[in-house]
């Protein structure tokens, strides 16, 4: 009986150990939302996306967006975020385009 007792908990633990390496390794994401409002007005949110990689917004573009992650991020006016010029946007902030420019296509994660 003691045995059994004793192969449970550090079973336990040990799929307590992956489950907490899990959510902190390859998979690591935004902590929050991000929010934004598309060219043709339509409001879009996403929840916790992944720190890596680009990644695109609606194909019309955002005029408005939201982080209200934990984490900073640049927008972009390219689908790929490889534009040279780029609009920071810190965490808990948000930013709109001015009138008659280019809409936002993209982002990236600054982490």
């Amino acid at each position: 009986m003691f045995v059994h007792r004793r192969l449970t908990i550090a079973t336990g633990a040990a799929l307590l150990s992956l489950a907490v390496t899990g959510c902190s390794g390859l998979g690591r994401s935004m902590v929050g939302t991000v929010s934004y409002e598309t060219g043709r007005g339509l409001g879009v949110r996403v929840t916790s996306p992944s720190v890596k990689g680009c990644h695109r917004l609606a194909p019309a573009g955002a005029t408005k967006v939201e982080n209200s992650t934990l984490v900073d991020m640049r927008l972009y006016r390219t689908r790929n975020c490889d534009a040279p010029h780029n609009t920071y946007l810190p965490s808990n902030s948000g930013d709109e385009i001015a009138p008659g420019t280019l809409p936002w296509r993209s982002y990236s994660v600054i982490h």
